[in-house]
């Protein structure tokens, strides 16, 4: 099993990239934003929990987030690999995903940054949230408070899979398709081992 992390703010293309992956390699694409506008729409108590941090554009707690993610992973042990899209957010996060995958008798392989600036992104999403129709994508503010919240409070992740040998840098500010090309070389060799 491989698994990756797709790393990087709100509007870097982990989505896009993970779509690619997914039809590439036939992994599982778990994206924690999905699994929250999940809950959101069926107004689950957990929804309605998450919708007031994210409303803010806050981080939704760890306590939520990682039992919903141990959900998801259980409810798919045999998948060929999975990519973690928007967890970890936090070195304890990330420790706790360390956790899980050894409970699981497997390991987090690599972690890829896709690297964009916060002017871009406030486009991305900007343009995005003509057709999502997410709240959260309609307002400037939001967007340029989720960008700080990831430089802040996320970064640091890439430090700690870096000091594992785990962490790539990719510019997620070129073409789709030459971002694609830079995350298969990546994955591509550690796959034929």
């Amino acid at each position: 099993m491989y698994n990756l992390i797709l790393f990087g703010p709100p509007g870097s293309g982990k989505g896009t990239q993970a779509e690619l992956l997914v039809k590439q390699y036939g992994f599982l694409h778990i994206s924690t934003g999905d699994m929250f506008r999940f809950e959101l729409k069926n107004n689950t108590p957990l929804g309605q929990e998450a919708k007031v941090y994210m409303d803010r554009g806050d981080l939704v707690p760890d306590a939520v987030t990682i039992a919903m993610l141990r959900k998801r992973v259980e409810q798919n042990p045999d998948v060929t690999g999975i990519i973690f899209d928007g967890f970890p957010r936090t070195d304890p996060q990330a420790e706790a995903l360390n956790e899980l995958m050894s409970e699981l008798n497997t390991q987090i392989d690599a972690l890829v940054l896709l690297d964009v600036d916060q002017e871009e992104v406030v486009q991305r999403i900007m343009a995005r949230a003509a057709s999502s129709g997410r709240a959260d994508d309609m307002d400037e503010s939001t967007i340029r408070k989720r960008f700080e919240n990831f430089v802040n409070y996320t970064t640091p992740v890439f430090a700690y899979y870096d000091k594992l040998g785990l962490a790539h840098k990719v510019n997620g500010m070129q073409k789709i398709v030459k971002v694609a090309l830079a995350v298969d070389q990546i994955v591509s060799p550690e796959l034929e081992d």
